[in-house]
Formats: C-alpha cells, structure tokens, sequence
C-alpha cells in the first residue's frame, strides 16, 4: 500500500464554540490535569475567557491559512467539554466516522448527528461507526484522546487508562483496519495518564513523545521503535513538559500545503530552544494562550481539533 496516499494531516479543522464552557466534576477523578483551585477562582469568568481563548485560536489558525469548520455549542444539555470534539467523533479518509464511548455521562450528550448531517453537504460520509454502546458496560474509548494516530501507516497508539479500554480498541481496529501499538503512562505522581495525546503527537516525519512517563522500559523501547521504523525522528519531552502540554499538539496543513505544529502557548514556552529547533525542520510552530481552556478543561490545543480527513465531494 503506497503511505503517500494517506496524508497524516490535513487541512480542514473541525471546533466547537462553547457556550457553557466549565470546570467538569465529572471528569476531575481521572484526569490530573484539571486545576482544582484555578476552577474555584475563575467560575464565573471560564466562559468568557474560553470564549475569548477559542476565538482567538480560530483566528489565528484561519490567518496562517488553515480551513476552522466552526459549529455553535448548544446551551441544552448543558456539555462543559464540548470545546473538546476530538473524544467523540473521528473523521477518516476513507469516508468512515467512528463515534466514542465517553466515561462521563455528561460528555456522552456532546455527540451530535447534525453535525454528521451538515458535513455531509460537503464530504463524503461512507459510514458511521458507532462505538457508543461499550459505554452500557463502562467500557471507554474517547476518539483521538485515548488514541494518537499515524494515519499514514496506520497505527494507533494508546496508553490504556479507566478512559482507553482494550475490547474498545479492538472494536476500533476491527471497524478501520489499524494496527493498535498499546502501553501504560503515568505521571509524575504515578497516576495513570488520562490521554495518550497529552503523551505525545505523531507528526509525519516527527514525533514529540514523552518516554519517561512510560515506566515499562520494554514497552518505551517498543513506541519509540514503532515510531522510529515509520521514519520518524523522536523528539523527547520530559513530564514536566508534558504537564505543560508540550505532548497535546497537532500538526495540521495549510491551504498551501505547509505543515504546522499547533500548540498552546504554555506548552510551547516548556520547550528548550534544541526542542524548537528539531520541530522547526518539520513544521512552523504556531502557539496561542489557552491558560483558562487548560487549567478548567484538562485538554490544551489538540484537544480542541477534530481533523475532518473525509474525502469532499
């Protein structure tokens, strides 16, 4: 199978704008890192500052020539994450749209058929894969958090957690035909990572992986090798960086075919100036401030994009 075929980024940039933006109760267990106090000080203020946050990525991307397919949050039901679309839905070049399992019943309401329906005015939609029903057995997969993907070969790495659960993987590799590269991440306190896209992000020619949080050194050894033998350069973060986010970026492509490594702007001032440099040789990093979406929401960046890879009409 020629690998030029599928590209690993693409163009088209699905976000939601949220409307009810909020710390989730729901979510705080397992993902450390949500901001407990920061939530406390800014309740009131999370919205708008989100709000601001969200719009001022948009036009950011939008200037540096990336296509931002927008949609409006719902006030009802009420989805404080729903400025993170990339857990419920995943969009695929072969016309396939896999829907997730979501550990928090109110993230299960952020899934919308009419979003489906209203893509499907300008891309071809092959098929709806609905994973949604694992959630009846607590069983989670939530799309490209618990998944990072390497859509050129294939691959879908994921460290497992109480969010990324193996029946799950398999349903997803039976549906799309990947290959799943699985291990165990913590953090520095010894907690199971909550998402593998806060462990790394898989570019084409790059990779930006954070090693250590990987405590098994056979299966460290094993994802830098998947990485290395797809061609990738591996560039290592430390866990310090990793809780600043430098894991969750996302290269996405221009409408002029160049490439851009999106990350927020904690994550990108974590990175030493040799870090810089080695991303530099792939892609243009382009960072924006997302202090507030990070300290309520728990995501940064690459939470906040759901790549539309479906082929357009």
């Amino acid at each position: 199978m020629s690998h030029k075929m599928q590209p690993q980024a693409t163009s088209h940039i699905l976000m939601i704008r949220p409307v009810r933006f909020a710390f989730n109760e729901e979510t705080a267990e397992s993902n450390a890192f949500q901001n407990v106090e920061m939530a406390a000080k800014t309740k009131e203020a999370a919205q708008q500052e989100a709000l601001e946050e969200f719009d001022h990525m948009v036009s950011q991307l939008t200037a540096a020539g990336v296509e931002v397919i927008v949609y409006e949050d719902t006030p009802e039901p009420f989805t404080p994450d729903s400025i993170f679309p990339n857990n419920w839905i995943s969009f695929h070049q072969s016309g396939k749209v896999v829907l997730y399992p979501m550990q928090a019943p109110n993230r299960r309401l952020e899934r919308r058929m009419d979003i489906i329906d209203d893509l499907r005015n300008r891309f071809h939609v092959e098929e709806i894969i609905d994973l949604s029903s694992f959630e009846q057995q607590e069983k989670y997969l939530e799309g490209t958090g618990s998944m990072v993907l390497d859509r050129r070969y294939k691959i879908a790495y994921a460290c497992l957690s109480p969010r990324t659960h193996q029946e799950v993987l398999d349903a997803f590799v039976e549906a799309t035909g990947y290959k799943v590269v699985t291990f165990n991440a913590v953090d520095a306190n010894g907690k199971a990572v909550y998402h593998t896209n806060v462990v790394m992000c898989v570019g084409d020619a790059f990779a930006v992986v954070c090693l250590q949080s990987i405590p098994d050194p056979d299966e460290r050894l094993m994802v830098r090798e998947e990485l290395e033998k797809t061609g990738k350069q591996v560039i290592e973060i430390t866990l310090e960086q990793m809780n600043s986010f430098a894991g969750n970026m996302l290269m996405v492509n221009n409408k002029r075919g160049e490439k851009i490594l999106v990350m927020s702007t904690q994550a990108f001032e974590s990175l030493t100036a040799k870090q810089r440099d080695e991303i530099d040789d792939y892609a243009v990093l382009l960072h924006v401030d997302l202090s507030v979406i990070e300290g309520n929401g728990g995501g940064s960046a690459r939470c906040m994009m759901a790549e539309v890879h479906l082929p357009e009409k």
